[in-house]
């Protein structure tokens, strides 16, 4: 999961594309990069770490140029070294610089290919290199020494022809201009709008969410749809193409359900709607299983991506919703930290227990999904701590069973608490009183009803479903030896690494596979 951002101004952009990435900084906080051209030349400034610490002032004041585009990162396929940190350059032909979100997941098969065939050199581990080397490809192959846009719409055509998986792209050209496209799927999410400049021109945005276009004045024309173009040449004109002849409306259901902001709107569908149908969805399930004598006293999200759906799930049910958790804005997100021990840590001070709240109360809390359950785990432990007298748990999600091979990294699946346990055994395995799951096709209508043109999503995550359709057991268990927590721990000796077949190892409870 990253975020990327595309600006083809009438001014300067650096000041712009910055603003725009800390929009996006929920979406990737392990690197940032930005890249900016004026008069044929590119300045770049790229490393790991947040926005705020990778540029400072004589940073901005080197990225020069009125075109230009930015991204923010969490690692998937590849390392989280800052030799990966986006964007990406290769030059030749023209000099492309290329961001990237999703994942390639045939980007092995591709990278030998770019070798033997295209005699290009890949000089890491990240698809989005093999990306960028695959449309460069393309477009030299073209043999133009300057490119229009049927030449750059003709070339993005043969990428969607080599390339399977989730991308959603913004790219630069050396002197010809800034281009966004999306893989036929529209699994990953990317918009495009517009504002007026002071010279009496027209400004164009991409980016992956609206609130980054939206923040900065420009006014969200449409998404982009999958398989579609977008370029805007350097005297500032916009081209649109849609570049196959397949596309498959099927954008990733887990963008509403968590990645996403909430005051974002994505494929048509706002996410803060989503969340509170979320929520409805979820208390007519409490109402259907638990009946009218739930015994809940009080409902408590875990913040911050749950209280939307939370929020609407105690107003249906009739009970107190109270803040009962207070976080700490400086810890990252847990759920991708390699390492039991170390996600157990940080759950610990990224959220403090607000005691009155807990005290002699029956509790629900809700969550927008389980993912290897040490969260969940850790967080109903300080519940009880914290007085209270028996703690319900719900996830605005249905159970996560397979891990996601688009652009999130999720744990192996051996590490998916659902994977291989029944409701009750991972009830009994995070310590809740009682349990209960969103429904899957609640879930689906409840996004699905901001914009009914979606006709289906990618729900891979919870039904194994892979809508590339190239994904067998044997790409898992190749995925599984990658992203495990003993892989993440050769690469990184410093933390403290705990695995075991089990999912959840550190509860006490040995749960039956």
């Amino acid at each position: 999961m990253c975020g990327i951002v595309g600006i083809a101004g009438r001014s300067p952009v650096n000041q712009m594309l910055y603003d725009a990435l800390t929009m996006l900084q929920h979406r990737g906080q392990d690197a940032a990069g930005i890249v900016t051209c004026q008069d044929g030349r590119l300045f770049l400034r790229k490393e790991n770490g947040m926005v705020r610490d990778v540029f400072h002032t004589r940073h901005m004041m080197r990225l020069a140029g009125e075109f230009g585009i930015g991204h923010v990162r969490y690692p998937t396929a590849g390392s989280s070294s800052s030799a990966e940190a986006q964007p990406f350059y290769v030059n030749s032909p023209y000099g492309i610089t290329l961001a990237h979100n999703g994942n390639l997941t045939n980007a092995d098969e591709i990278s030998a290919t770019l070798f033997k065939t295209d005699l290009r050199h890949i000089n890491t581990d990240s698809d989005s290199e093999v990306l960028l080397n695959v449309f460069a490809h393309e477009l030299q192959a073209l043999g133009k020494e300057t490119p229009s846009e049927d030449d750059i719409f003709a070339a993005v055509t043969e990428v969607h022809k080599r390339c399977k998986g989730a991308y959603a792209v913004v790219a630069m050209i050396t002197g010809y201009g800034l281009l966004g496209f999306r893989d036929i799927h529209g699994i990953r999410p990317l918009l495009y709008g517009e504002r007026p400049a002071d010279d009496g021109g027209i400004e164009y945005m991409i980016a992956s969410e609206s609130v980054a276009l939206t923040s900065l004045g420009f006014k969200v024309v449409r998404d982009v749809r999958p398989g579609e173009t977008i370029f805007i040449n350097a005297d500032g004109e916009l081209f649109t193409r849609m570049c196959t002849d397949k596309p498959s409306y099927t954008p990733c259901i887990f963008e509403y359900v968590y990645f996403a902001r909430p005051d974002s709107t994505m494929d048509g569908i706002s996410v803060y709607k989503s969340r509170l149908r979320m929520g409805e969805k979820l208390a007519q399930k409490i109402l259907r299983e638990w009946g009218d004598d739930h015994q809940i006293d009080v409902v408590i999200p875990i913040p911050d991506t749950s209280r939307t759906a939370a929020l609407e799930l105690a107003n249906q049910l009739g009970v107190k919703y109270r803040e009962g958790f207070m976080k700490n804005r400086y810890i990252g997100r847990t759920f991708i930290m390699p390492g039991q021990q170390q996600r157990k840590k940080s759950v610990r001070q990224k959220l403090n227990p607000v005691e009155l709240e807990f005290k002699d109360k029956n509790v629900l809390l809700v969550d927008d999904s389980i993912v290897r359950g040490t969260t969940c785990h850790e967080i109903i432990q300080m519940a009880r701590e914290a007085g209270a007298t028996q703690v319900f748990f719900a996830s605005a999600a249905p159970p996560v069973k397979f891990p996601n091979v688009y652009g999130i990294d999720m744990p192996a699946k051996s590490e998916l608490i659902a994977s291989g346990h029944s409701v009750e055994e991972v009830r009994q395995i995070i310590g809740a009183d009682r349990l209960i799951y969103q429904d899957l096709q609640d879930l689906i209508e409840a996004a699905r009803e901001g914009n009914p043109e979606i006709e289906r999503f990618d729900c891979a995550v919870f039904d194994g479903n892979y809508v590339t359709g190239d994904i067998d057991e044997a790409y898992l268990q190749h995925l599984e030896d990658r992203r495990n927590d003993k892989a993440k721990g050769k690469s990184n000796q410093t933390l403290e690494v705990i695995t075991d077949n089990t999912p959840v190892d550190m509860t006490g409870v040995k749960a039956e596979a």
